[in-house]
């Protein structure tokens, strides 16, 4: 234990950089509740095939059209709230949420979950991870 003290003191940068990172680590767990929701892109795939799940992007337009999940409907988060009343008649399927990383889609689910949405799941690592997987990918030109 005397050493671990020594240590401690003699590199200060080290150890506070070391809590710092550690923090981080547990608040992200902290703050993503809704982590448990998140969905790998096979397992996406099964729920389009098996449960019908609605695949909504919230990307924009520019971005839906440059490549998107097949029959996925395009809701830009911006515009999210707006298009609530659009998505209610699919209130009792899954819904799928995307975007290209995967962030601003958890920020959707979010809203979604809070409108009474209840089978609402993140696309982890969005459309790179659904691209990266050579799942197919629409493109409009």
């Amino acid at each position: 234990m005397e050493q671990y003290i020594e240590f401690a003191s003699n590199h200060l940068m080290l150890v506070g950089a070391f809590f710092a990172i550690l923090a981080a680590l547990v608040w992200n767990l902290i703050s993503n509740p809704g982590g448990k929701f998140n969905i790998e892109p096979v397992e996406a795939t099964a729920k389009i095939n098996h449960e019908d799940a609605l695949v909504v992007d919230v990307r924009s337009m520019a971005e839906f059209k440059g490549g998107h999940i097949i029959n996925a409907e395009n809701v830009p988060l911006n515009g999210l709230n707006n298009s609530l009343k659009q998505l209610e008649k699919h209130k009792s399927k899954p819904i799928i949420v995307a975007c290209k990383t995967g962030s601003r889609s958890a920020a959707a689910c979010n809203s979604l979950r809070k409108a009474g949405f209840e089978q609402v799941f993140n696309l982890r690592g969005g459309m790179m991870a659904w691209e990266a997987a050579n799942l197919p990918v629409k493109r409009k030109k």
